[in-house]
């Protein structure tokens, strides 16, 4: 009921966000799940100016931050739709669509963020964003979510012995969640804005983001411990509706790309620094740091994530993103 009525209310306000273009001209609308201070927030406000400036003002791109438009899963759609036309939002998001995207989600798949590029900048990365186009969606470029960390408020994670029990926030993913259910713990698929209250009222013990996430969202005022973990990478695909990106002429179509890729790789610059400096900052506010947990110990979990994958869809291109690194 709730998704239905966000998405009758998107329709009745298309008007608005996306008002009819003029000869040669063209307004799209941008939505994301980042806060203000967030760098994907930063990185596609860099994508909106670059393609200003690339396309002589022909391309202007009015941005909708944190969610204002609805869940992600009520974005998606949206843009599918054509009620929204250019979105974010982490890969398990996506995954409803094409069940093969869970294969980036698969725990301990990565290990550093160069094996990430090497594989996104692939055949392999390309395909998967271009299946996209099934459902509707045309995919500008890989932005990030980045390597996930885990906090809570009960006790220092420093081997998987220590998740036994704790309710931890997960995505809809359903590698993350049979993961985090092998390794003892109680997986909490919710909404990322409703993560924050669930904290603070103990609906959920923890949940696992980034630190720039962590950060930028405020989850340490409700997280005392937090463990270094990097169990999973998220990628955070940019999706344009397909029909609209297809009536774009090949000009503002390279444009577009060309912009959205700027904004992906600036996105991922601020992270590797902003993960540094507010690292610090949780440090300063009081959260206690696991540095080197012993994720040999996830192991076993995450082998189980991976061999779910495989039954599906054969562990072929597991074994290429592994001889990747």
């Amino acid at each position: 009921m709730k998704k239905t009525f966000s998405l009758s209310l998107l329709l009745v306000t298309s008007a608005f966000i996306n008002p009819c273009f003029a000869a040669g001209q063209h307004s799209f609308a941008l939505s994301h799940y980042g806060a203000p201070s967030d760098t994907v927030t930063k990185a596609t406000e860099f994508m909106a100016k670059r393609a200003n400036e690339l396309s002589q003002g022909r391309i202007t791109i009015h941005l909708h931050p944190s969610n204002e438009l609805g869940s992600l899963d009520t974005q998606i759609d949206a843009v599918r739709m054509g009620t929204i036309d250019i979105v974010v939002g982490g890969n398990p998001y996506y995954t409803g669509l094409n069940e093969e995207l869970n294969l980036l989600d698969l725990p301990f798949l990565f290990q550093d963020t160069q094996h990430v590029a090497k594989v996104l900048n692939s055949q392999i990365g390309s395909e998967l964003l271009n299946s996209l186009e099934k459902s509707g969606l045309k995919g500008l470029a890989f932005y990030e979510v980045g390597f996930r960390d885990l906090t809570n408020n009960k006790k220092q994670i420093k081997s998987v012995a220590d998740l036994a029990h704790l309710k931890i926030r997960t995505t809809p993913n359903p590698a993350h969640i049979e993961a985090f259910r092998a390794w003892g713990a109680n997986p909490t698929p919710m909404a990322f804005n409703e993560v924050y209250f669930s904290l603070k009222t103990g609906l959920i013990d923890g949940q696992e983001n980034p630190i720039h996430q962590i950060w930028n969202n405020n989850f340490h005022e409700t997280q005392k411990y937090l463990s270094l973990t990097h169990h999973a990478y998220t990628v955070a695909p940019m999706t344009m509706n397909l029909d609209r990106f297809n009536a774009l002429d090949e000009e503002d179509q390279k444009i577009l790309l060309q912009a959205a890729q700027d904004g992906a790789e600036l996105e991922k610059k601020l992270n590797i620094e902003e993960n540094k400096l507010n690292l610090e900052k949780l440090i300063q506010y009081g959260m206690e740091v696991e540095y080197t947990p012993d994720t040999a110990s996830f192991q076993a979990g995450a082998k189980k994530a991976w061999d779910d994958y495989a039954k599906k869809f054969g562990d072929q291109v597991i074994q290429q993103i592994v001889g990747m690194k």
